[in-house]
């Protein structure tokens, strides 16, 4: 079921300049939303910004009962409507579309689930790993990003019960170098029956790298795109996507079909332009 609120501001956390957390009230999302999905936003009337703009539902907040009452945006100040998202203050109010695309599936034990996060590729996890948390699923995460400033909520995510697998490219915490080298020594070095599903989401290229990865040792792959969205409904065209069905290769809308995508399915050499 979709839903179009004008959700409460009640929480905005700065990670850094330029980085936010802003929670929303929005108890009809929060009921409804699946891991991996997301939300168009606009956060405020007018016509600057002119569009909502997508966000990966980053957590679903609960009461002190335990009852979802709203989400929360991982937030990167870029353009007009993330400046406005990162100035929000609790008690403003802001449009919020959703639940929308297609969830990623959580696995269960005895399966492993390893989620591989580049920056805010990191936004869909949150969402998923509590998923997979009730399950009982073993978890991993990769995170990388360009240096430790921009590796947010990793510490959380191992509090949980994941266990972190960290790089930098500047080496200031973890490997030195990109997310996919620690993520093929773990694979190397995993049992021959071991059951794992990645789970990715950043950069284009990265996901490539992953799912080159996974698929070589054997393993499922699901990818969160990140095209660019005007509507995430449908009408506008502007998130198409070129996968392969059978021998031909078509081009399919993300916010309808996707964003979580089977890297199988992805025709990267013709995805450009994300």
């Amino acid at each position: 079921m979709l839903f179009d609120v004008a959700a409460e501001v009640t929480a905005n956390t700065r990670l850094s300049p330029d980085y936010n957390v802003i929670a929303l009230h929005a108890p009809e999302i929060a009921r409804a939303a699946g891991p991996g999905q997301f939300v168009m936003v606009k956060p405020q009337a007018g016509l600057d910004p002119l569009l909502r703009r997508p966000f990966s539902i980053f957590e679903r907040v609960m009461d002190a009962a335990g009852n979802p009452v709203g989400i929360s945006l991982l937030n990167k100040r870029v353009g007009v409507g993330t400046r406005m998202l990162f100035a929000a203050k609790p008690g403003e109010r802001v449009s919020v579309l959703g639940p929308l695309g297609k969830p990623f599936v959580p696995v269960d034990p005895p399966a492993e689930a390893w989620m591989v996060a580049g920056g805010v590729g990191l936004a869909p996890f949150a969402t998923l790993d509590a998923a997979l948390r009730t399950r009982g699923t073993p978890r991993r995460l990769f995170y990388g990003a360009r240096s430790k400033s921009d590796l947010y909520y990793a510490d959380i995510f191992e509090r949980d019960g994941a266990r972190l697998h960290l790089s930098t490219e500047d080496g200031t915490r973890g490997d030195h170098g990109r997310i996919s080298e620690p993520l093929k020594r773990a694979l190397d070095s995993a049992p021959k029956d071991a059951r794992i599903t990645i789970y990715a989401c950043g950069p284009t290229p990265m996901m490539r790298a992953v799912a080159k990865l996974g698929e070589a040792a054997g393993h499922p792959v699901f990818v969160s795109l990140e095209p660019t969205m005007g509507c995430g409904m449908g009408g506008c065209y502007s998130c198409v996507i070129p996968v392969q069905k059978g021998s031909q290769r078509v081009f399919v809308r993300a916010c309808l079909e996707g964003p979580v995508f089977e890297s199988r399915a992805v025709a990267w050499d013709h995805l450009t332009g994300h």
